[in-house]
C-alpha cells in the first residue's frame, strides 16, 4: 500500500505579534502534517492559536520562523508571485462568522466571485457566471440567490455563500475556521454534512478548526489538541478519544457534556494544571507513544504516560 501523499507540511511554526517587551508569542514550534484528502481536525481553547495557523497558513499572519510547504513548496515568508497567485487559489478559508464574513454592500454573485477577479481565473463573464452558478449549486443554493444580499440570508445560508465562495476557487485545501461556532445546533449538522459530502464529491482536504470536541470527532480523520500556542497531542481520531495521553488532552475530553442526566451528574471534570510540568532542566520532545499517536512530553513524564497507556490498552482488550 502506497504512503499518503502530503499536501501540506508544517515544521517548526512560529508566530509572533508585537516586539520588545510587547510581544506576544501566539504559536510555538508547531509541527504536523495533511495528507490529501483528510480532515486533520486542530482542537483547543480560545485563545490556543488554532486561527492562527489557519491565517498564516493562508499567508494572512507572517511567520516568525519556521516553514510551511504545500506540495513540497515553501509557502512562508517571501516567495513568487506565480507561487503565491497558485497559495491563493489553491487553499481556500471558510471564516468563523458568517455575519461579518460576507460584504453586507456586495451581492452574493461578487462575494462568490472575488477571488475570480483577484487571480483572473476565467476567460469571459459567461464563464465566470457558470462557475459562480456551479459553486451556489454544489452548496444547495439556487443560481438566483446570485442577485440577493447577503442580509437576505439566514446564518447556514450565509456560511454556504461562504463555502461556495471557497469552492470556486477549485482548491485542494480548505482551512475551515470554526465554521458551525455562529450558528444554531439544527443547522450544524447540515453544514457538517454539505462538508463531508464535498470531500467525497470533490476530493478536498480539510484542516477543520474548532472547539466543539463532539463534531470533531464525527468530522475529522485525525485530531491535534494545541494548548497556548503548541501541540501537545495528536493522532488518529478513535486512538485520540479512546486513549488520551497528554493531562490536557484528557481535561478537554473530560468537559465534553453527556445527554444523560444520571451520567451527567457523576461525570467528572479534570482541570489541567500547566504547572504540574517540569521543564526547566527537562525540556520536553515531540515522541511518538504508539503508531501515528504523538504527544510533547520530557522523557520523564514519557515514561509515566507509557505505563497509563499500556494499562489502558490491556483493560480495553
Amino acid at each position: 500500500m502506497p504512503a499518503p501523499e502530503k499536501l501540506l507540511e508544517v515544521k517548526d511554526l512560529s508566530v509572533h505579534f508585537g516586539r520588545g517587551r510587547k510581544k506576544f508569542v501566539a504559536v510555538h514550534k508547531v509541527n504536523f502534517d495533511i495528507f490529501k484528502g483528510e480532515t486533520l481536525g486542530l482542537v483547543g481553547e480560545s485563545g490556543s492559536g488554532k486561527t492562527t495557523i489557519g491565517r498564516a497558513i493562508v499567508r494572512i499572519n507572517p511567520t516568525t520562523d519556521g516553514q510551511i510547504l504545500f506540495k513540497g513548496r515553501c509557502i512562508s515568508g517571501r516567495i513568487a508571485r506565480e507561487l503565491d497567485r497558485e497559495v491563493t487559489q489553491k487553499i481556500q478559508m471558510i471564516f468563523q462568522d458568517p455575519m461579518a464574513s460576507l460584504n453586507e454592500r456586495a451581492k452574493v454573485d461578487y462575494i462568490v466571485s472575488e477571488g475570480l477577479y483577484n487571480t483572473k481565473n476565467y476567460t469571459c463573464e459567461e464563464e465566470r457566471k457558470e462557475k459562480v452558478t456551479k459553486a451556489l449549486l454544489s452548496v444547495g443554493l439556487l443560481p438566483e440567490f446570485a442577485t440577493r444580499f447577503p442580509h437576505e440570508f439566514s446564518g447556514g445560508q450565509r456560511q454556504r455563500i461562504g463555502v461556495a465562495r471557497s469552492l470556486v476557487m477549485n482548491p485542494e485545501l480548505i482551512i475551515a475556521d470554526e465554521p458551525i461556532s455562529a450558528l444554531d445546533v439544527s443547522i450544524r449538522a447540515q453544514v457538517i454534512n454539505l462538508m463531508n459530502q464535498l470531500k467525497k464529491d470533490l476530493g478536498l482536504t480539510y484542516l477543520f478548526i474548532a472547539h466543539d470536541l463532539s463534531v470533531v470527532r464525527f468530522i475529522s480523520d485525525r485530531v491535534a489538541v494545541i494548548h497556548l500556542g503548541q501541540i501537545v497531542e495528536l493522532a488518529d481520531t478513535e486512538e485520540l478519544y479512546e486513549n488520551p495521553v497528554h493531562p490536557y488532552t484528557k481535561g478537554l475530553l473530560s468537559a465534553i457534556p453527556v445527554p444523560n442526566p444520571r451520567v451527567e451528574r457523576k461525570r467528572q471534570i479534570h482541570a489541567y494544571d500547566p504547572s504540574m510540568h517540569k521543564y526547566a532542566e527537562n525540556p520536553p520532545k515531540w515522541m511518538e507513544i504508539a503508531p501515528r499517536h504523538f504527544v510533547l512530553a520530557n522523557e520523564e513524564e514519557m515514561e509515566g504516560y507509557r505505563q497509563n497507556y499500556n494499562h489502558h490498552a490491556k483493560d480495553a482488550i
